[in-house]
């Protein structure tokens, strides 16, 4: 009986130890757990805190490349209406140098027909002449 009673003396000692071990289990998983809360909570504050620096970075960059691009705009708006001002007085003075020639042109013409008139005039009135002539024979 010595032999069994060893035997179960040894199985109570083991017990025992075992239910004073699963309580210190169960204390090392909280702890566990809390740190790992803490170091996600912190993980978490840092990357809120990047994004808040990259977006305020952002928003800087933006507002320096709308002031850029307006600057732009507005060279480039300036530059056209001095473009057109510029095509405007061409257009004038190509319309000035279009009248001057149509001007000339109708004079040399009117000049042309003046002489033509006058040829065919003149042709007109030796054919009368002779006519009369023939006439009076």
């Amino acid at each position: 009986m010595k032999k069994l009673s060893t035997i179960s003396l040894t199985a109570v000692l083991l017990l025992g130890l075992a239910s004073l071990a699963y309580p210190q289990a169960g204390t090392d998983v909280k702890k566990a757990a809390d740190d790992t809360g803490k170091a996600t909570d912190t993980a978490a504050k840092k990357t809120a805190h990047a994004t808040k620096k990259a977006a305020v970075k952002t928003g800087d960059a933006t507002g320096t490349a709308a002031k850029d691009t307006g600057k732009a705009t507005e060279t480039g708006a300036k530059d056209t209406g001095k473009v057109a001002k510029e095509t405007g007085k061409g257009t004038e003075k190509a319309a000035d140098k279009t009248g001057k020639a149509t001007e000339t042109a109708a004079k040399d013409t009117g000049k042309g027909v003046k002489k033509g008139v006058k040829a065919v005039g003149h042709g007109v009135k030796k054919g009368a002449e002779k006519t009369d002539e023939e006439v009076k024979k």
